[in-house]
């Protein structure tokens, strides 16, 4: 029997062909990547203020109208997200916020939004989000200064912190979380 030009003949039993070779080789770029991208939050959850840590008292003006101080909070656990308008990812995990806000407010939760839109048009800019976008978040949200964004290591968004019944951090992650992973944390702050 002859082999025709450009064809392999049977395979020695126990040998891998080039199909599973490089299968091997893309779970092992994969589990690299995979740690990487670990190291990689490991290291930004390090940057951020660590868990056991009371945040200063900053003044915060409330959209709504009014201010508030997050020691106010004190004994209820309090989810405090640092987003804007204009960045994408907060848009997007502005719903799933305010609905598990609204889920476990039974429970102790309280929301604090705390935008980061800046200049003199800020509040219109926050205003025109509200209404055309999201309605629900207009009792959450307050403005945080450049001096509480920067007490909280607030160097990119969304950043998101749990303060525990006593005002102290409890968990922080900087980027978006699914509503899953936001759930799962909620539940581990008001466990605290």
């Amino acid at each position: 029997m002859t082999q025709q030009a450009g064809t392999e003949g049977p395979k020695a039993p126990g040998t891998r062909g080039d199909g599973a070779k490089t299968a091997l080789s893309v779970v092992a770029v994969l589990g690299l990547a995979a740690l990487a991208f670990l190291g990689v939050r490991e290291g930004q959850r390090a940057r951020l203020v660590p868990d056991g840590s009371a945040p200063p008292a900053f003044p915060l003006r409330k959209h709504a109208g009014g201010s508030m101080v997050l020691a106010d909070l004190k004994g209820q656990v309090v989810m405090l997200d640092f987003w804007a308008t204009w960045c994408p990812p907060c848009r997007e995990e502005m719903p799933s916020l305010v609905k598990l806000a609204k889920e476990y407010e039974s429970q102790g939760l309280v929301f604090v939004a705390a935008s980061r839109d800046e200049g003199a048009t800020a509040e219109q800019e926050v205003d025109y989000f509200l209404n055309r976008f999201q309605p629900d978040l207009k009792p959450y949200v307050v403005y945080a200064d450049d001096d509480m964004a920067r007490a909280f290591q607030v160097n990119a968004l969304p950043t998101l912190y749990f303060l525990d019944r006593d005002g102290k951090v409890t968990d922080a992650q900087r980027g978006m979380l699914s509503e899953d992973g936001l759930r799962r944390r909620i539940e581990r702050a008001l466990k605290k």
